[in-house]
Order: structure tokens, then C-alpha cells, then sequence
């Protein structure tokens, strides 16, 4: 239909329109950073070892088998430990490539642009004190970044009151800084983020799984009062995606 042809547009490949129009990586300009700076003096949070959470052995069948999006959770808190391997497990970093060209991490990403940062709203994480924290992937700590009075409230509205985040002891937040891509794919960049965001989504999923948590995803966001929420600027910088993660009740 008409009204829907432009929005369409960006589900496309365009890469072919690249030779005419070619990337400020092709162009010569300097690449942007891996990831967000911290602040000079900083404090980062420690996180424990991702691997200690994992159950040793796990069926990979049976996992896919159970997934599925889970949107009651019981009032018992998250423990830092599965913190951390939710974080691993969803943007975790390997390794870094190519003299700092690019960071190969636990899920794929267009040209390994890895355009986004994961952001988590811990309302009740045993060893952590509430508050909303940046993930700072490639040394595996966190960064507090807010402290809002009412922390849940903020995420209800962040979440458009969906009930699943209002009552979940952990919520995260994906935010894309497209010019990752962009610099290296110009217009073809916005389809390969709107992929890489389902990578990640998806190895949330998988690892609640593994640790008995549930999840669900959400699109269904707002998008001003998320990017509130965690201090974005809206532009250059902006809330894709959203989860909330806990017990399941089910």
C-alpha cells in the first residue's frame, strides 16, 4: 500500500546504491569508536566471571525447544552473576581486531559495526544498587550513569506501562549509535542495525533460558521517555529495543 512504500524502504538492501553514493569509510574518514567513552575518574562495577552462571552442560535442543517470551515474573531479585552473563551472552567481546578496526563479540553484527550499547535498569540486583548502568563490553564492567527517585516508575513509562517491565527486577536497554554502520555502509546501514538487533535480542532469550530467567521483548516502547530514562540525546543516539528480565513464574 502507498502509505506504507516509504517506511518499507529501509527493510531493503541498498547496498547497490553505495558505487554512487559511497561511505565515509570508502571516503577516508576516520572511523568512530568501538563503544561509548567513560567519564574521566569514572568508577566502573566489577562483574563476575560470565562462565560461573552457566549450568556446565546444557541441551542446546531443548532450549530452543522452551524458549518462548515470558512476561510474568516472580519477586525474587537477580543475582550479579546472571547479570553478567546476560550481558556477555547478548554483547560480550571476544576480541579486538585489526589494530582497533572492529570487535568480534558473541553475536554478529553487519561488517562487525556492533552499532549499539546495552543499558540496564537494576531494580533489584542482589550486589548491585539500583540504578540504570551502561555496559562498558569491552572490559566487561558497568558504568553507572543515573539514579532516578523512582527508578521502576521511570521504566513503566519507558516501557509504555507494560506490565512485564514494571514488575521485572532487571530491564535492558538497547541503544543504537548508527553512525557505527553508517560510516561504513551510509544507507544501506539501516537494515544491517535493524538485523543486529534481533542477534542480540535473540542470545537473551537463549541465555535466560539456560538460567531458568524469562524474557520478553519489546518493540512497543516510548521512545522519548526511554531515551529520558538513560540521558540520550534522541539523534545521535536513541533506545532500539528493550527486555525485561526475571524469575519466571512459569
Amino acid at each position: 500500500m502507498d502509505r506504507f512504500a516509504a517506511a518499507r524502504t529501509m527493510l531493503k538492501s541498498r547496498f547497490g546504491e553505495l558505487f554512487d553514493n559511497p561511505s565515509d569509510h570508502r571516503l577516508g574518514v576516520p572511523q568512530p569508536a568501538l563503544e561509548l567513552p567513560c567519564p574521566p575518574g569514572a568508577t566502573l562495577v566489577e562483574l563476575p566471571d560470565p562462565a560461573l552462571a552457566f549450568p556446565k552442560q546444557v541441551d542446546l535442543f531443548d532450549l530452543l525447544k522452551s524458549r518462548r517470551s515470558r512476561r510474568e515474573f516472580s519477586s525474587e531479585p537477580l543475582t550479579l552473576s546472571q547479570l553478567s552473563a546476560l550481558l556477555w551472552a547478548t554483547q560480550g567481546v571476544h576480541s579486538i581486531i585489526r589494530d582497533g578496526f572492529a570487535t568480534l563479540r558473541t553475536v554478529p553484527s553487519g561488517g562487525s559495526r556492533h552499532p549499539f550499547e546495552t543499558y540496564v535498569a537494576a531494580i533489584d540486583v542482589i550486589g548491585l544498587a539500583a540504578g540504570s548502568y551502561r555496559y562498558v563490553a569491552t572490559a566487561h564492567k558497568l558504568l553507572p550513569v543515573g539514579n532516578p527517585p523512582d527508578l521502576r516508575a521511570g521504566v513503566s513509562r519507558a516501557c509504555a506501562g507494560q506490565e512485564s517491565a514494571s514488575t521485572a527486577p532487571a530491564v535492558f536497554f538497547w541503544s543504537a549509535v548508527p553512525y557505527r554502520s553508517e560510516w561504513r555502509y551510509a544507507v544501506a546501514a539501516h537494515k544491517t542495525i535493524a538485523q543486529d538487533s534481533g542477534h542480540v535480542c535473540q542470545n537473551l532469550y537463549i541465555a535466560c533460558e539456560a538460567l531458568g530467567l524469562g524474557t520478553v521483548a519489546v518493540g512497543a516502547y516510548s521512545q522519548k521517555d526511554a531515551d529520558s530514562l538513560l540521558g540520550l540525546d534522541g539523534s545521535e543516539e536513541f533506545v532500539i529495543y528493550a527486555a525485561p528480565v526475571g524469575w519466571r513464574n512459569r
